[in-house]
């Protein structure tokens, strides 16, 4: 079985992933907390880390299936063909989202364009390239996970 991501329609996610593990498929909706702020208060909401996309496990020929659910407006497509998600990425994903708040990190002396790996945290062994260094941050291009990572130090 493999993991593929469903596009969902705006602001769905939660209402899909919902409906999805009712009809019985396995289906990850990373959330994320967010401080949200209104005129009168502010309060934690919980949002989708991926705007309109969830993630779902199936068979290939099962695929057809999800569009029974509402809220299902495609499957996301590379190069020409489903977007397949690997187990590792996520299981990245989902670790990274466990993680503490903090953790220890040490960057030695690290030049743009270098290839590194990420030893610590919740990408720790991903592979990365140093894409800017400056005096408050380092952007780190994680190609596996098609993300980039900002490490804020002092």
């Amino acid at each position: 079985m493999n993991w593929y991501v469903v596009y969902t329609k705006p602001k769905w996610e939660k209402k899909v992933a919902e409906q999805l593990s009712r009809s019985g498929i396995e289906c990850y909706c990373p959330l994320i907390i967010q401080i949200k702020q209104w005129s009168d208060r502010k309060k934690k909401v919980e949002v989708p880390l991926f705007n309109s996309y969830v993630f779902v496990r199936l068979e290939d020929k099962d695929r057809n299936i999800i569009f029974q659910s509402a809220g299902v407006v495609r499957y996301l497509f590379w190069l020409g063909k489903p977007a397949i998600v690997k187990d590792d990425e996520i299981h990245v994903i989902k670790k990274w989202l466990d993680a503490p708040e903090k953790f220890d990190l040490t960057v030695d002396k690290i030049k743009v364009g270098e290839t590194i790996t990420v030893e610590s945290g919740p990408f720790a062994n991903q592979r990365a390239i140093v894409q800017e260094v400056t005096n408050n941050h380092y952007l780190l291009v994680l190609e596996s996970l098609g993300c980039v990572l900002k490490i804020n130090h002092k």
